[in-house]
């Protein structure tokens, strides 16, 4: 791909640049000048929003979930992405690889260990609304089983509707490469052009922009943690200055090279980061625990599928649906638009079905195989009174538990396992930040030719601008959890893209349902 680093003033979507741009600017000079404002404005925005929307949060989703695996089951998953003669330009390992860690970012990292043992040890008050004990077996079968619940088939339905529906506009039907271009099968060609196009692509844009400032927050927490509790480096201002700066100069460099020199070749070693970490937990931790808990975790989930999936907080309580269920939600919508056209620009001579094959099917499964391996390894440690992370959780943060539980994994492996995982949460974050900061700047501008990318030094200057926000919310926007700010941020996210998103389901229904398919 190419990617033209010199920015042709007359090719600017100023409608759509001027008022996402200066809006994220003064949220960074609001941040740098009131910090604590700034955290707790998200945080009442944060509320507001799940308590008001959480129902259509859930429907939705839902509703993404039924259309994909219908399209993949229809004939019309035959269908080639830019036509009959359309020939895919990655081998298909290299193309699994972006998309998986395009997505993920470092927050399946994170929580693959943290997530379970909260729920376990019911530290917030997850199962309070249940009837379920704390640290017992029946807590431990609902960790994993709501685990799979927010990562797996649904989570993944959100980027694979955006992007089989970008791709399929954009390739097969020849329509610009902008998120209203999704939504022409509705409103007709009037959507795509004037107020309404930069207003909806505006939306779109500063939806991502959040989520992005959220999820570098969520990375430089995680860092300057494991920094603080591994080699006791203080973690202070400082601290996430610098890591910031550091993670920001490397997504920023990344994407000013370009997706085809950088994404690909960071993917790849990112995803075999994945599959050796899940290889080397699998075999020296709990195997038989890991495989029976997992399975009793499916069992749980599929069990309670609807009843979990249609809950707008009035079932499992607020501690439960709105602060981690509704709160996935809220993040994966808001950068499902924007990262829809990331993964639908690399999918180019793939059939409809292979597309939702590698970005729903088989992530999922993933995400299943990954909380499997991580989450039960932690829970074993916890049960059997090797470590205690739910006290670590309680008495520091739930970031700190992950780099404890690695710690002491067996052999003092821990010592080799640490410094990886940090290179692996790095990687992650710089993989899906060079693919977002390429889709915002692609907002930006007039046209974007197949094949090529928006201009190096626009997606430059959102990458430095999201980073101020990010550091900001990243020092000073923590509280019980240490993330909280940015889980607020990333909720204000969702919310800008929640009708926006709405209406690309209600699109992609009548485009592969209703009308011709373009072939």
């Amino acid at each position: 791909m190419d990617n033209n680093k010199r920015l042709d003033k007359k090719n600017m979507r100023w409608h759509v640049f001027i008022p996402a741009y200066a809006i994220t600017l003064l949220t960074a000079i609001y941040g740098i000048i009131d910090s604590q404002g700034l955290a707790d404005v998200s945080n009442q925005f944060f509320n507001w929003s799940l308590d008001t929307f959480g129902w259509l949060y859930q429907i939705v989703v839902l509703a993404s979930l039924i259309f994909t695996i219908a399209l993949l089951v229809s004939k019309k998953g035959s269908v080639r992405l830019g036509g009959k003669d359309a020939k895919a330009k990655l081998p298909f390992g290299t193309w699994f690889a972006m998309a998986l860690t395009g997505g993920v970012a470092s927050g399946i990292v994170t929580w693959g260990v943290n997530e379970p043992l909260i729920y376990y040890g019911n530290i917030y008050g997850e199962l309070d609304a249940l009837g379920i004990q704390a640290f017992t077996d029946e807590a431990a079968r609902f960790a994993m089983g709501r685990s799979f619940m927010n990562w797996s088939f649904l989570p993944y339905a959100i980027y694979a509707l955006t992007g089989v529906i970008t791709a399929y506009v954009y390739f097969n039907k020849k329509q610009r490469l902008a998120v209203t271009s999704t939504l022409q099968p509705l409103f007709g060609d009037r959507i795509t052009r004037g107020g309404i196009s930069h207003g909806v692509d505006t939306l779109s844009l500063l939806g991502n922009v959040l989520g992005l400032s959220s999820g570098l927050s969520a990375c430089i927490i995680i860092i300057t943690t494991g920094l603080n509790y591994t080699y006791g480096i203080n973690n202070g201002l400082m601290s996430f200055i610098i890591v910031g700066a550091i993670i920001i100069f490397l997504y920023t460099f990344s994407t000013y090279v370009g997706l085809e020199k950088g994404l690909q070749k960071i993917g790849s070693l990112n995803a075999w980061f994945y599959y050796g970490l899940l290889a080397f937990l699998f075999i020296i931790g709990p195997t038989l625990f890991i495989l029976k808990n997992t399975t009793a975790g499916m069992a749980e989930w599929l069990h309670n599928f609807w009843h979990w999936g249609l809950d707008p907080n009035t079932i499992g309580g607020k501690p439960l649906v709105n602060s981690w269920t509704l709160f996935d939600w809220a993040c994966w919508i808001a950068y499902a638009p924007v990262t829809g056209i990331f993964l639908g620009q690399i999918s180019y001579g793939r059939t409809i079905r292979e597309f939702l094959v590698v970005n729903l099917i088989l992530p999922a499964i993933f995400g299943i195989v990954w909380f499997g391996i991580w989450g039960n390894s932690a829970l074993f440690m916890q049960m059997t009174g090797q470590v205690d992370l739910v006290s670590t959780v309680i008495n520091h943060n739930a970031v700190t538990a992950l780099w404890q539980f690695l710690q002491n994994l067996p052999f003092g492996l821990g010592t080799i396992v640490i410094p990886i995982n940090m290179l692996v949460v790095v990687a992650s974050f710089v993989t899906a930040a060079d693919a977002t900061s390429n889709n915002v700047a692609s907002l930006c501008i007039k046209d974007v030719p197949i094949g090529s990318e928006a201009p190096g030094l626009l997606k430059a200057m959102w990458g430095v601008t999201i980073g101020i926000i990010a550091i900001v919310l990243a020092a000073f926007g923590g509280t019980e959890q240490g993330v909280e700010g940015m889980k607020a941020l990333s909720a204000a996210g969702g919310f800008f893209v929640i009708f926006v998103f709405l209406l690309q389901v209600i699109s992609a229904v009548k485009m592969f349902f209703i009308d011709d398919v373009v072939e």
